[in-house]
């Protein structure tokens, strides 16, 4: 019940990903059952936007307060604010897990899930005490989490505070009362967060893993190795990639794809992709895991060449020099070429299945921009998806008011003179709007600042979307 007005699930989205939701687009006063409606599909379409799985869920759900549905949506926030961090290109002390004679390519393919097993067991090796391989069985006895405490905790070093952890209660007959004792020492270091003394005991995973994650991010206690690394492999993603990687997630692929080249190269998410499209994918054709030890990359390129020739044929993709190699190699340029086909494909999609199922192009969206525009007697239009006007984001913010009159509040928005920080404020309100009367918009406000013409394009489609549904 506490989510059934969508202003706390904005917050935590804010939370999670800042700056994803603009706070002055959220209702928070006198809230009626429509207004209410907008703030649910303005979390629903942020949360698929910062990558949330949100196939299978309303409005209507959220309101109701569906159980298993609510939950869902929650541990899937949480967790992206929680993992955002464990990421070696934003934390380059992780190299320190690196094993012996291991390229610090494997170290980058891993998922955050796996850093933290990786990094549990870094200092439980160092206290010489075995090492656990999940986050439910294995640390019932809350054993592990003791030694993990007792490395993790300030040594007194430096700046920082020495914090005694007190072993005492690791000798606990009882596995509960030990792990209350735990949590007690944990609370020493303020991470008490996400875990009951029952939660342990009972191998919780999802809370398990929120709480190492908790204490990962709080106290990672790790030093970067003398060793000299290749640093140029440690760029984080772009803007653009992020968006293509939320956009994927948000579909509900499977697995969850952490890393956009390393986790396509077996195909398997881009045949998934293919199907959201309907693009009609023959899965005997395809290899899938556990792929055997001898030969696993042969099997995984035969997916890529089948994704490549599904793209050239049944999808009509323009693929022009790209080959199944080229996405085993996880080559980012070529990769690119064809997810942003994909996404195009679905942002259309929509589009096509409103109208007579005929071809979408540039110019009918153009078109038809310009004329809703000029029927609501807006002064704004645009030339093409690179149309500088476009940066100040009024076209954007012009056209939400004529498909959906009072949408916008136009004392909130800057319509002369920009500055940078105007430009971007107009831009994270359009957005936000958008999404609000439930346009599922994946482009970031710096796409409308910067003209980035493709996700532009994405933002006017879903507009129009959105306009011919009210016809």
């Amino acid at each position: 019940s506490a989510v059934g007005d969508g202003i706390l699930l904005c917050k935590m989205i804010n939370l999670s990903q800042p700056d994803t939701i603009d706070d002055r687009v959220i209702n928070k006063r006198k809230l009626t059952p429509f207004t209410i409606s907008e703030n649910l599909n303005l979390a629903l379409n942020s949360a698929s936007a910062i990558g949330c799985t949100v196939v299978n869920i309303g409005a209507q759900d959220l309101k109701e307060g569906r159980h298993h549905l609510v939950l869902g949506l929650l541990w899937q926030i949480i967790k992206i604010g929680l993992f955002a961090d464990i990421e070696i290109t934003r934390n380059e002390a992780l190299i320190a897990l690196l094993r012996e004679g291991e390229e610090l390519e494997e170290l980058l393919k891993l998922s955050p899930e796996d850093l933290l097993l990786r990094w549990v067991n870094y200092h439980l090796e160092n206290a010489e005490y075995k090492k656990i391989s999940n986050f439910s069985q294995d640390i019932k006895d809350s054993k592990a989490y003791f030694h993990l405490l007792d490395q993790i905790a300030p040594s007194g070093e430096g700046d920082d505070m020495r914090i005694e952890i007190d072993m005492a209660g690791f000798n606990e007959k009882y596995d509960l009362k030990r792990a209350e004792c735990m949590l007690q020492q944990a609370d020493k270091l303020g991470c008490k967060q996400f875990v009951t003394p029952l939660d342990v005991v009972s191998g919780n995973p999802k809370l398990n893993l929120a709480f190492v994650a908790n204490l990962f991010n709080k106290y990672p206690a790790l030093h970067k190795p003398n060793k000299e690394y290749d640093l140029t492999l440690l760029e984080g993603e772009s803007r653009e990639e992020r968006t293509f990687r939320n956009w994927m997630n948000s579909q509900g692929v499977s697995p969850f794809v952490n890393h956009l080249y390393s986790d396509l190269t077996d195909g398997l998410v881009i045949f998934q992709l293919y199907e959201k499209v309907t693009v009609p994918v023959d899965w005997y054709h395809v290899n899938r895991p556990p792929y055997p030890q001898l030969g696993a990359n042969m099997k995984k390129l035969e997916n890529c060449n089948y994704a490549v020739e599904l793209g050239k044929t049944k999808a009509s993709f323009s693929l022009v020099g790209i080959g199944g190699q080229d996405l085993n190699d996880g080559n980012p340029t070529l990769t690119l070429a064809l997810i942003w086909q994909l996404m195009r494909r679905y942002t259309l999609k929509v589009l096509s299945d409103l109208g007579d199922g005929s071809k979408v192009t540039d110019e009918i969206i153009i078109k038809w921009v310009n004329v809703t525009l000029a029927n609501a007697k807006k002064k704004s239009s645009i030339t093409s998806f690179k149309d500088k006007c476009i940066c100040t984001s009024l076209p954007v913010i012009d056209l939400i008011d004529a498909i959906v009159p009072n949408a916008i509040r136009y004392e909130l928005v800057k319509q002369t003179e920009f500055s940078d920080i105007d430009k971007l404020n107009n831009a994270k309100y359009a957005i936000s709007v958008a999404r609000k009367i439930g346009t599922r918009v994946y482009a970031l406000p710096e796409d409308l600042v910067e003209v980035k013409p493709k996700m532009v394009m994405t933002v006017f489609a879903c507009l129009m979307g959105k306009g011919l549904k009210k016809v």
